[in-house]
């Protein structure tokens, strides 16, 4: 894959895992360990994920924006 597509691949991988560790946990902490909740895990996070992948590819460049306003630049070193 180009590395053009870096950071839209990026982006998907991680709406991914933080979409179904996200649902997870909301999951477990209303349905408990009950009978069938992977099932209902993966049937809450798959729209979860279609919803959580624009979003984050649409938010990481403010936040980066952001992040860069708040921390300091590193100073380029003397020789």
């Amino acid at each position: 894959m180009p590395a053009r597509f870096a950071p839209a691949m990026f982006g998907f991988i991680l709406s991914g895992f933080m979409s179904f560790a996200v649902s997870g946990i909301a999951m477990l902490r209303n349905a408990g360990l009950v009978d069938g909740f992977f099932g209902l895990w993966v049937n809450a996070w798959l729209p979860s994920w279609a919803f959580a992948f624009p979003v984050v590819l649409v938010v990481a460049p403010i936040t980066r924006r952001l992040v860069g306003m708040m921390v300091k630049a590193p100073r380029a070193s003397a020789r």
